[in-house]
């Protein structure tokens, strides 16, 4: 098994030595790709001191903050470069418990995608504001009745993918960021017929810094679903191949 935890990074310095070192202290096999942002607080060059100490951390360093899909993006194409054949996709807040991970991997014997959940047996979420708990769950609702998917928290950036999972998804066609990122790998994963489960995780909110959240993020959400929703009905109804 080689399993690679990706955790895009941006102004995540107070938090990230002590994430690494609680994810490699999981299991020996376990290996932590950083995709830094080139964070003005010197994110990446921490990462770079602990991959050297370590052995076990690698730094993708990109030229400024591009957004979280691409970040994904690019960190699952340099994990499935490096062999991985388990790619952990994270935050880096601690608001994602790095002990659900060995849970994870056992749910992926029966999964192509395990996703943490914070609503599969109820509300799952410490120390958010109302109005934010509000808009996640709801947007996990408005994305079922809109896609058909039945997922309890179709939002969640705590997930384990199969390498071949991500093999099969064209990545290079996920233009998405924030939540609709998430929303789209997972109807992906959806049309391409690969199993999806889930595992009840509590989400707490994040540790140290500031939140990436925005109103773009979620009016880009918003759209997202109905794009998706369009997408696979035009692909129904045209030609093979001209979808």
């Amino acid at each position: 098994m080689k399993p690679i935890v990706v955790i895009p990074t941006y102004n995540e310095r107070d938090n990230l030595e002590k994430l690494v070192r609680q994810v490699l202290a999981l299991h020996p096999a376990l290996e932590l790709l950083v995709v830094d942002d080139n964070s003005p607080d010197g994110t990446g060059d921490l990462a770079e001191g602990l991959a050297a100490e370590t052995g076990r951390v690698s730094v993708l360093h990109r030229s400024g903050k591009l957004g979280l899909g691409s970040a994904y993006r690019e960190g699952f194409a340099k994990a499935l470069a490096m062999g991985a054949d388990l790619v952990v996709q994270m935050d880096a807040d601690f608001s994602h418990d790095p002990a659900m991970i060995p849970y994870f991997f056992e749910e992926t014997s029966r999964a192509d995608l395990v996703i943490g959940s914070r609503y599969l047996n109820g509300v799952s979420v410490v120390n958010w504001p109302l109005r934010r708990l509000m808009l996640s769950y709801f947007a996990s609702v408005y994305t079922r009745v809109i896609t058909g998917l039945t997922i309890s928290d179709c939002t969640s950036g705590f997930k384990c993918f199969r390498a071949e999972t991500l093999k099969g998804i064209d990545l290079s066609s996920i233009r998405s960021d924030g939540y609709s990122f998430q929303i789209e790998m997972n109807y992906r994963c959806k049309e391409k017929g690969f199993r999806i489960s889930e595992v009840p995780i509590i989400f707490i909110d994040r540790h140290a810094g500031t939140s990436k959240m925005s109103k773009k993020i979620v009016r880009e959400a918003v759209l997202m679903v109905w794009k998706l929703k369009l997408g696979s009905l035009l692909r129904a109804v045209l030609p093979k191949g001209r979808g």
